[in-house]
């Protein structure tokens, strides 16, 4: 792919290729001022993750500036992962991957399924949209339990999905986000920390601002910073507005019940989800927690987390438990190895 496209699509194996092409060391991309447009680009990305949303548009790149469009997505990869933080991780791959979506809108048939192949996804064409190996749909839509994404409800032959294309864009979305949040986060070591304090200091106390919207407060007397990675960024969708598929709401709920929080208390952290049912609501929290059914629901296992992609990947803790309810009661940081390349930073 020429430039201008990865430029658009850096998460690609070719713009790794092309950087190494270009003997771009990760020294220079740190420190020369040939690069200092790229380093501000990246930083860019981080906060408009952050600060503007995952749904805001992205400007067009100029011609001009295709390269250094293309070193800002290693530097943005670099500062989220020098800050560790899996709501960060999670809320730029959300972007970056809506971005990808928008512009591959605009963009052919062609580019679509040269995105599809690399993440990797078995799409082809059919008939003026595209199709889909059914095995490939559900990696991919695990997290949308609605009617419209099951898999029943889809027009299936001979093992593959027929989809419109604005649908096969969705789907490659998820692709994009997946693929991005497994990629992070990179060793970093103290050379990249200090080259980027100033920077990361700043990004830590909007990261810190951010959170502090989450609205603790309104969920009893739980401890938020001994939530699991997974329960944490559950709630960090639900209070920053964005929709949680069927199993996160389940698992949340149960989660919440079993650490002490009222049927109330959890009523009130749903209130401002986009699609939120007073009614639904409240009779599917009565139901997990046993007060209208036989049955006190517990949250699945890590396991079962991870099968429908509501698990953002284990850290330290994660790794000595089975059940989301065991981190609760375990205190520890995460601290990641070191190292350094420019390569693994696309």
């Amino acid at each position: 792919m020429e430039l201008s496209a990865l430029a658009k699509y850096p998460f690609l194996r070719e713009a790794s290729a092309l950087i190494r092409s270009e003997g771009v060391t990760l020294e220079e991309l740190l420190s020369e001022p040939a690069y200092a447009r790229a380093r501000a680009l990246g930083r860019t990305r981080v906060h408009e993750a952050l600060e503007k949303g995952p749904e805001s548009p992205r400007v067009a790149i100029a011609p001009a500036d295709q390269l250094s469009q293309l070193l800002a997505y290693p530097v943005a990869r670099i500062v989220v992962s020098a800050l560790g933080d899996t709501y960060l991780t999670r809320r730029f791959a959300l972007r970056e991957a809506i971005a990808a979506e928008g512009l591959l809108a605009q963009d052919s048939d062609d580019a679509i399924l040269h995105v599809a192949a690399q993440l990797p996804m078995d799409l082809r064409r059919e008939d003026g949209g595209f199709r889909i190996h059914f095995s490939d749909f559900l990696r991919f839509t695990n997290t949308m339990r609605d009617a419209p994404w099951k898999l029943i409800n889809q027009p299936l032959e001979r093992g593959y999905v027929t989809l419109r294309r604005q649908k096969a864009l969705r789907v490659l979305r998820n692709a994009v986000q997946r693929h991005i949040e497994q990629g992070l986060p990179l060793p970093v070591n103290d050379d990249i920390v200090a080259a980027f304090k100033s920077d990361l200091s700043e990004i830590r106390g909007l990261l810190e601002a951010k959170k502090a919207t989450f609205k603790a407060e309104d969920i009893g007397k739980v401890s938020i910073t001994r939530f699991p990675p997974c329960m944490y960024n559950l709630l960090a969708q639900i209070q920053n507005h964005e929709n949680v598929p069927h199993m996160g709401r389940f698992a949340i709920v149960a989660f919440l019940h079993h650490i002490g929080l009222g049927n109330e208390e959890i009523f009130r952290v749903f209130g401002d989800v986009p699609d939120f049912a007073a009614d639904v609501t409240k009779y599917q929290i009565e139901h997990i927690t046993g007060t209208s059914s036989p049955t006190e629901y517990t949250p699945p296992e890590c396991a079962t987390m991870k099968s429908y992609g509501i698990c953002p990947g284990p850290d330290r803790i994660c790794l000595t438990i089975k059940h989301p309810l065991s981190y609760y009661r375990i205190k520890g940081r995460e601290r990641r190895p070191r190292g350094e390349t420019v390569a693994t930073a696309v």
